[in-house]
């Protein structure tokens, strides 16, 4: 098959006939369709199909042998000669030289010793040893290392040989997928109230059961992929093959993946292949000795603004290192799929770096795309899902892209969800900008509304990025230096907790109701967590005090923030019984400016909304199409969210014959100032 060959997109018409605006680009989709098919057809006649192409990590780096001897294989096209050193020999840099292979690749073989127990033993530490064109000798740690520490006050990470006797066996079958995911966005260094970095075994034992509590049944593992500088939040990856040791040991990890599946949660790792980190003797950067091995040359292998190196999605050698990682963590560590941070990055050749995406098409189409990047990407997601059916992909992309959560087979780039990015900005910009009695009705719906058709979106009102120093939380920008003084339920309720707390749980339940097909929150935020996430770097002198998560404060009964948590949990409770992420989107039937109030249907829930920071309605008509008794099932206003029960629960609400905003029927209800609502109707079973 030819490079420009023309293949034909079998779900394309699909795909034009749900967006006609896409026709004028018809040309785009058949050739990334086609860069696609030549790529796969390549690894199928190349490389013995994409299976076994994708678990290369079976025969790069080094692995033990059927005899007990190690096979070792590196791709360093750049090197003059490449050895292997570590304990095993002395440190002896050229005793045990790699032999030169075909397209750059090298490889060793050590036989095992007289007694059959491998040549290298568990836990001791290997450094792949190059010498480059100009003769100089690099020690670098191989970019398939399984296991690297940074002992005492080293700034260099060592590669530690990862091969235990006896490793840490899955107990618990996958989850299935589920139909409504709700996502807890998780760090596991900061998973505790203690100023220090916590384990995998305390994410286990302490984090998960809260998890299962609160009703979430995702997780979201950020920083798992090992990275040299804490700081980075992850997203600097030194070793992308090694979980990070800096919260304990690869069974550990297991482990932890392991109980989440025993309750019933899936687990996505959030997976960086955007960049790289600039590391070079404990990263992937010049591995080889070039600026070009795994990387692009010049300046286009590197982001400017990240500081950080990219890669060269159009290299072969490139091609399976990646998409052996992603087979790595589902097959290794029982990963149920991935959050692919930086996609936009990925997709456009200027990175989105002072790119509005004002939604223009001409946008997402031409020379500024790198199909490169954009064919790994359906690479990626066609391994997962071919191998892994039941598997979760979400693109954090800002631009928009169209099709980027369509099919394959339509043109898309087979993602199952992206993020709905505009939904904390707008919380953000209102928070900051107007007065309660400015909010504009319209412009949120418009907002948490605004996504492409058939493609899904992961919500979220606030996620880690705006937990981060220099930005501030929901709840911070609500209540503020108040957090500090008045959330104690022995103190009076003064104005400012108040607004926060009746607001931070109307903000929540309209973004998970109205904005997707899935939501997210990042740990803590569900109560309130005060103060900002700022992890310990010279500048703040090495503190740990705000890499944490005080969950101690939702635990205690004296304090405001249970009331947050009650609400977060009763509200996902709620979808998990009524799936109103996996049913169709809502009617919205009221946006009305002057009272504040937002009306709408969605899984036969009416979800009713007063934002009035001081009006109340008595008997205030509501539009649905579903005729009946209802009641209420969630109110914001209850005792135990921190509310004025002002609402009766007993109450049956029903239905009249009188159609009203476009709907069959309607019926009256209470609604006071800043509560929202959620009524069931009884005679439709859920």
């Amino acid at each position: 098959m030819d490079s420009n060959e023309t293949v034909p997109v079998p779900g394309l018409s699909q795909l034009l006939e749900a967006d006609p605006l896409l026709k004028s680009y018809e040309k785009d989709f058949r050739r990334r369709y086609s860069q696609f098919c030549y790529r796969l057809k390549g690894i199928e006649e190349n490389e013995g199909g994409l299976d076994s192409f994708s678990r290369s990590y079976e025969s790069f780096g080094v692995n033990r042998q059927a005899d007990g001897g190690l096979y070792c294989r590196e791709w360093a096209p750049g090197a003059e000669a490449v050895f292997l050193a570590g304990d095993f020999n002395g440190w002896n840099p050229f005793s045990h030289p790699y032999k030169k292979m075909s397209y750059g690749k090298w490889e060793l073989y050590i036989p095992p010793r007289e007694d059959k127990s491998p040549p290298i033993p568990h836990g001791s530490k290997l450094k792949v040893v190059i010498r480059d064109k100009n003769g100089q000798i690099l020690y670098r740690i191989s970019p398939w290392a399984k296991y690297v520490v940074k002992e005492g006050k080293n700034v260099i990470y060592d590669w530690v040989h990862w091969e235990p006797t006896e490793s840490y066996k899955h107990k618990h079958p996958h989850p299935k997928k589920p139909k409504s995911v709700r996502i807890y966005e998780s760090h596991v260094g900061i998973a505790s109230p203690e100023g220090k970095i916590a384990s995998y075994k305390n994410f286990t034992h302490n984090v998960l059961p809260r998890i299962k509590d609160l009703g979430y049944n995702c997780i979201q593992m950020m920083a798992i992929m090992e990275h040299a500088y804490y700081a980075s939040f992850g997203y600097q990856v030194t070793n992308f093959f090694a979980a990070s040791s800096r919260y304990g040991t690869p069974d550990e990890l297991k482990e932890l993946v392991d109980t989440a599946h025993s309750m019933g949660i899936v687990v996505l790792l959030d997976v960086v292949h955007s960049h790289a980190s600039k590391n070079s003797e404990d990263g992937l950067n010049l591995f080889d000795g070039t600026n070009s091995c795994f990387f692009h040359d010049g300046s286009r292998g590197n982001h400017n603004q990240w500081d950080s190196r990219l890669f060269d999605y159009a290299n072969w050698e490139v091609l399976r290192f990646l998409l052996s990682n992603l087979r790595w963590w589902l097959q290794e560590y029982g990963f149920d799929g991935f959050r692919f941070d930086g996609v936009t990055s990925m997709l456009y050749h200027h990175h989105g770096i002072g790119s509005g995406f004002s939604g223009d098409y001409n946008e997402y189409f031409g020379l500024q795309v790198d199909e490169d990047s954009v064919v790994y990407l359906m690479l990626a997601n066609h391994m997962i899902h071919t191998f892994y059916p039941d598997c979760i992909t979400i693109a954090e992309d800002v631009s928009g892209m169209p099709a980027l959560c369509c099919l394959i087979e339509q043109g898309g780039a087979g993602f199952d969800y992206r993020l709905a990015m505009a939904v904390p900005d707008k919380w953000i910009q209102i928070l900051k900008e107007l007065k309660d009695e400015d909010w504009n009705m319209g412009n949120i719906v418009h907002t948490l509304t605004n996504r492409r058709y058939n493609e899904k979106c992961i919500a979220y009102a606030e996620s880690h990025d705006q937990a981060l120093v220099g930005d501030k939380t929901l709840a911070f920008w609500l209540m503020d230096a108040e957090m500090y003084s008045n959330m104690s339920v022995m103190s009076p309720l003064t104005h400012v907790i108040d607004r926060g707390i009746q607001l931070h749980k109307m903000l929540r339940l309209i973004t998970h109701a109205l904005g997707g097909e899935g939501y997210l929150n990042f740990m803590g935020n569900e109560f309130g967590h005060p103060e900002w996430l700022d992890f310990p770097r010279i500048g703040n002198n090495e503190s740990y005090h705000y890499a944490r998560r005080q969950f101690n404060l939702a635990d205690d009964h004296h304090l405001r923030y249970r009331y947050l948590y009650a609400f977060d949990r009763d509200m996902n409770k709620l979808e998990e019984r009524c799936g109103w992420l996996a049913a169709p989107l809502a009617f919205v039937s009221a946006k009305h400016e002057g009272d504040k109030v937002i009306a709408f249907e969605r899984a036969n829930l009416l979800f009713v909304f007063n934002f009035h920071p001081y009006k109340s309605y008595t008997e205030y008509r509501v539009a649905t199409n579903l005729s009946g008794k209802y009641k209420i099932v969630l109110d914001s206003d209850a005792a135990e969210y921190g509310g004025h029960q002002r609402l009766d629960h007993n109450t049956d609400f029903f239905t009249e014959a009188f159609s009203y905003n476009n709907r069959s029927c309607s019926l009256m209800v209470y609604i006071p100032s800043r509560v929202a609502i959620v009524l069931q109707n009884m005679d439709i079973p859920n």
